[in-house]
């Protein structure tokens, strides 16, 4: 006899399940009992995107670190001419200096010495001014932080606002105006744009200090009045900083902005009777900020790396101007430090948007 047709299945009743198909133990474990580790993949998944990062990171530095030996020992200009300056030398009050320094060590030892003081933080002494780098960078920064802080912030603010303006509104006169600004800041050489400021503002209207942080007569006692002849000479350094790096906030903000405009949500919010700028400040512009703030994170390196032409133009008593002044000498062990600072910062930078970036767009999360 054959084997019996299965029965059908009743209405409504689950239907046939094959053998293989089988679920596995209650409880949605593994077939084999174990648990799930599907909880511990999202922890596993950030250990290895940072790993990741920190590696590419550290790789980043150490060339740094071998530019940064290699770059100043090829230049041009003598090192005892440097801390000679002026003094004539016999030979060997000469060759007692290159001992000293171990500049007829070989490039092994040099090289060596030199990852020794970066690594314990004994940074070497200025030639010129024979004082301790480290404290010739710590006198400075202050000044760098200043002005490219206040050139970011201007940067930041203004370009969101406008940017965000500008894309909610695609094709009025306030869009095509600014869009005409933006791609003509961008397009500007700094050194070019703070020599045109410096003309107008301070030679023909002479509204600002051309050069300095301080005014050279004094301003009197009290912090009120030292504080406000500062911000008399931040005002065009600090513009000229911001309108190069306020334009790509404006392009990039307008583009978001455009892409949210068609959103469901928008739609949605739009259905309920809310007004039109509250679904733009509520909903548009906290979604289009995604790739703003990432922005702003790989623009701490650039804009540490635009003070050099800015300190220099404005005469800004910074690390930038530092820099010009020790690379006409050359002055090795500062200009050695210098370099990898604003190269540093600039990898510290782009690491730091990569994990802000992973934390604040889940679609990062899923696809790292």
């Amino acid at each position: 006899m054959g084997t019996p047709p299965a029965a059908p299945p009743r209405a409504g009743g689950p239907p046939p399940t094959d053998p293989g198909d089988r679920p596995g133990p209650a409880g949605g474990g593994a077939p084999d009992g174990s648990a799930d580790p599907a909880g511990a993949r999202p922890a596993g998944d950030f250990a290895r995107y940072l790993a990741n990062r920190l590696l590419g990171a550290a790789v980043s530095l150490l060339l740094v670190l071998l530019s940064a030996f290699l770059i100043f020992r090829v230049i041009g200009g003598d090192p005892v001419r440097a801390v000679a300056g002026d003094t004539p030398l016999t030979p060997e009050q000469q060759r007692e200096i290159r001992e000293r320094l171990g500049l007829d060590d070989p490039l092994a030892v040099q090289f060596r010495d030199y990852l020794h003081q970066l690594f314990t933080l004994d940074w070497g002494t200025s030639y010129v001014s024979s004082a301790p780098v480290t404290e010739l960078l710590w006198a400075r920064l202050p000044a760098t932080l200043l002005l490219t802080g206040t050139a970011l912030v201007l940067a930041v603010s203004f370009g969101v606002w406008a940017g965000t303006r500008a894309g909610w509104r695609p094709g009025s006169r306030f869009d095509r105006a600014q869009v005409g600004i933006a791609l003509t800041l961008w397009s500007a050489p700094t050194f070019w744009l703070g020599m045109i400021v410096i003309v107008v503002f301070a030679v023909h209207l002479g509204w600002f200090p051309v050069n300095g942080m301080r005014s050279a007569r004094g301003v009197g006692e009290g912090w009120w009045p030292q504080a406000l002849d500062v911000a008399h000479h931040l005002v065009l350094p600090a513009l000229t900083m911001a309108a190069v790096v306020y334009a790509q906030y404006v392009l990039i903000m307008r583009s978001s902005i455009m892409e949210e405009r068609a959103a469901d949500h928008l739609r949605v919010a739009r259905a309920k009777g809310l007004r039109d700028d509250v679904v733009r400040r509520r909903h548009a512009v906290p979604n289009a900020l995604l790739p703003t703030v990432t922005l702003i994170g790989l623009q701490l390196g650039a804009v540490f790396n635009g003070a050099l032409l800015t300190e220099t133009i404005f005469s800004w008593p910074g690390l930038g101007l530092l820099f010009h002044q020790a690379i006409r000498v050359p002055d090795v062990p500062l200009l050695q430090v210098l370099f990898i600072f604003f190269a540093g910062t600039t990898i510290l930078a782009n690491l730091a948007a990569d994990l802000l970036h992973r934390f604040l767009d889940p679609r990062v999360r899923s696809t790292a």
